[in-house]
């Protein structure tokens, strides 16, 4: 935001140039699935602070956010499918000595490293997004509330 100080502005110019360069591109990553700290590591991006800023001082671009963010968590949450269902490299081909029937062994390594993968993603969904993909808790009460019994008589 520029100020004035004795006749000239001083501060950024309200249209950020890289706004108008990258801001397009950051949205469709984001809506990927790709995380904003991966996006501006990339060289001539913009740090995530700059990204920030452009959402604190443009309600359209931070409503344009939100729903990329929201797109890239569903995205984080089909791709854990995609590790789930993908058996490659689960089984490896067990050493065999001469006169031995060859065989297959499970790669444990593997599988657990996958799991790890999934477990992450749904933990940071359900941090990032506790409404849509958090631990759904249902309260139920039964019975009778009352102060009988608790209150002396004073008679």
């Amino acid at each position: 935001m520029a100020t004035t100080i004795s006749g000239k502005k001083r501060g950024r110019p309200p249209g950020s140039p890289l706004k108008e360069k990258w801001g397009d591109e950051i949205l469709e990553r984001l809506g990927k699935g790709e995380p904003l700290m991966q996006i501006c590591r990339d060289e001539g991006r913009p740090c995530p602070r700059v990204v920030y800023e452009w959402c604190e001082n443009d309600k359209v671009f931070a409503a344009r956010f939100a729903r990329a963010r929201e797109l890239g968590f569903d995205a984080i949450a089909e791709g854990t499918l995609d590790i789930a269902d993908n058996a490659t490299n689960d089984w490896m081909e067990r050493n065999v000595e001469k006169g031995q029937c060859p065989g297959y062994e499970l790669n444990g390594e593997h599988v657990q490293r996958s799991k790890l993968r999934i477990e992450t993603r749904l933990k940071l969904l359900a941090k990032w997004s506790p409404k849509k993909y958090g631990e759904r808790t249902h309260l139920e009460h039964s019975g009778r509330v009352g102060l009988e019994g608790l209150i002396a008589d004073d008679s």
